[in-house]
């Protein structure tokens, strides 16, 4: 059916109408696209300065290894008496903890039973062979049988010992897991002892702080915060451990005292303040711009139209509202500072104007 000039000059102003429409929808998303986010922050460029700074960790004061002893029970026993607590000053070879001797004592007995049989096994068969009436290896087996019951007795007379827990070194009572008529397993310790002679600290820092810091380095040593803390001392780093804690991603930093302005307290916290090597050309930025990204640190770059650049950067050391920049950013740089936090990979910067200064370029929006 054909149609009159009407309908066809309808359905052209019809498609007419849906083609601009199409043409102004093409052009709002080509305008939102061309639409740059916009920022106004402060910007500094990136200088180079002789920088002796220090890294501030916190720790707990531990004793060296080789002066720390944990006792536990020889095997299932019950607990008969508790000669100490936590905190008491022992020497040498005293009593700490005593278990119930009875299954001990069985033990003793029926290994020294064992071991009058095979003896008299062994003599018999000795006996026979050098009459010729047994073969030799009779008597090789005797002589296997006397060498395992020999053993088992002095075992069993090892853990007849052990039943009474002595102290191994002289040192203070630093944990006790005993209660008067508990049963106990082999599996755990019951008492630890250290030799607070030996104390060190040892502090945790960061992977990157960790390869800052030389042995020898001195080190303040302060209960609470580093700057408002009780100071209790002063020490040198011992040794940086050469392996990372898996878990806390961190590395123990151990440090020997020195000079101490009172006795350390094994376990308790402390916070240390680590001197660094004098770096003569180090690059310090304001911290505001430091921005946290993951596990990760970064800044924003800005370039000669003002456009700001993402760049992941390794930190270091900080000293006041300033922070070193061990890799990821060079010096006559310009990075963003204050406002870093609202920037992403190519916003526009508008420079703040701080009181006294201009902006060093200022840039067209594009």
């Amino acid at each position: 059916m054909s149609m009159t000039w009407q309908e066809r000059a309808r359905r052209a102003m019809t498609l007419c109408g849906a083609g601009v429409m199409v043409a102004c929808a093409r052009e709002a998303d080509t305008a939102k696209r061309d639409v740059v986010a916009t920022v106004t922050a402060t910007v500094e460029t990136v200088h180079t300065e002789a920088f002796a700074g220090s890294i501030d960790a916190i720790g707990s004061v531990a004793v060296r290894p080789g002066h720390f002893a944990a006792l536990g029970a020889p095997g299932p026993a019950r607990v008969t008496a508790v000669r100490v607590a936590v905190g008491d000053r022992v020497r040498t070879g005293a009593k700490l903890v005593e278990l119930d001797a009875a299954p001990f004592d069985a033990l003793v007995q029926g290994a020294a039973a064992v071991l009058v049989s095979t003896t008299h096994a062994h003599e018999r068969a000795q006996r026979l062979v050098e009459a010729g009436i047994a073969p030799r290896k009779d008597l090789d087996a005797a002589t296997a049988d006397l060498a395992q019951a020999t053993a088992a007795a002095a075992n069993a007379r090892r853990l007849r010992t052990l039943a009474t827990l002595r102290s191994p070194l002289d040192g203070i009572v630093t944990r006790l897991g005993a209660t008067l008529g508990a049963t106990v397993d082999g599996t755990s310790s019951l008492v630890e002892v250290a030799d607070s002679r030996y104390a060190e600290v040892v502090l945790v820092v960061s992977t990157a702080e960790a390869a800052l810091i030389a042995r020898g380095a001195d080190v303040l040593l302060a209960t609470g915060s580093a700057e408002g803390g009780e100071s209790i001392g002063s020490g040198t780093v011992a040794s940086v451990a050469g392996a990372i804690d898996t878990i806390t991603r961190t590395v123990a930093v151990r440090v020997t005292p020195t000079i101490v302005a009172r006795a350390l307290r094994i376990g308790e916290s402390v916070t240390g303040t680590i001197a660094l090597a004098i770096r003569p050309a180090a690059i310090l930025i304001p911290a505001a711009a430091v921005v946290p990204d993951g596990d990760a640190f970064r800044v924003f770059t800005v370039d000669s139209v003002n456009r700001a650049h993402a760049r992941t950067v390794a930190v270091g050391a900080r000293r006041g509202g300033r922070v070193v920049i061990i890799s990821g950013l060079a010096a006559a740089e310009r990075v963003v500072t204050e406002g870093a936090y609202q920037v992403d990979d190519g916003t526009h910067i508008v420079e703040k104007v701080r009181a006294g200064t201009t902006p060093l370029r200022q840039a067209a929006k594009p």
